[in-house]
């Protein structure tokens, strides 16, 4: 496994200033994302660049995040340690390791298995594994676990999947991209059994999630 080194962790702190100046102010968040050696989670062509605040592709024609997505995804869950957070598309894992870094018990989805075995891989190598992480169908959720304080989803859902709704807590938050090509995101807060009060945050651009499709 790659190393972490100094010169990682001062590219990380220059980081943690960039992501600082544009906006990102959680502390919690930046102290988890600062904990995290992103370089780990992408390819070594592009590790020099693992720290710029640009998304690299991953495997299976995924994309890692800029980490400002990340950290701004993550600032808005307002996630509180100890909390059950769902997080649908683990990807290469690097969300998963800032969720539980911030110390919640994360339960993760994700559908191709050559980034499930991958990310599952790195994440028990740098100590950040997630309570439960699952090979499967993201749109499902994971209603054998539920109800959550918070979900988060990682990918650009065409429309709001229901079935993920139906497993937020009275009280949880759901960050979501929603859209096609671009998406705008949302957070939802599930005020009581039917209501929910949604809030719009800008358009961003994710890789599509995939429903109805055999498992990759």
């Amino acid at each position: 496994m790659k190393l972490d080194t100094l010169k990682h962790k001062g590219r990380r702190n220059q980081l943690i200033e960039l992501l600082k100046r544009k906006g990102i102010h959680d502390l919690n968040v930046l102290h988890a994302l600062n904990e995290i050696p992103r370089h780990i989670f992408i390819d070594s062509a592009f590790e020099d660049f693992a720290y710029e605040d640009r998304a690299f592709p991953i495997l299976s024609g995924q994309t890692i995040s800029h980490p400002y997505t990340v950290a701004f995804q993550t600032q808005l869950l307002h996630v509180q340690k100890g909390e059950k957070v769902l997080e649908i598309g683990t990807g290469s894992g690097y969300q998963t390791a800032v969720l539980v870094a911030l110390g919640a018990q994360v339960y993760t989805i994700e559908r191709q298995k050559e980034l499930f075995d991958f990310s599952k891989n790195i994440l028990k190598k740098i100590h950040f594994s997630p309570k439960h992480q699952i090979f499967g169908d993201g749109y499902q959720g994971l209603p054998s676990f539920a109800p959550f304080d918070k979900i988060i989803v990682t990918a650009g859902a065409p429309v709001l999947p229901k079935k993920l709704l139906e497993q937020l807590s009275v009280g949880g938050v759901m960050v979501i991209p929603i859209g096609n090509k671009e998406q705008k995101m949302y957070t939802i807060l599930r005020l009581d059994d039917k209501n929910f009060e949604t809030l719009e945050f800008g358009e961003y651009q994710f890789v599509p999630m995939l429903e109805k499709r055999e498992l990759g």
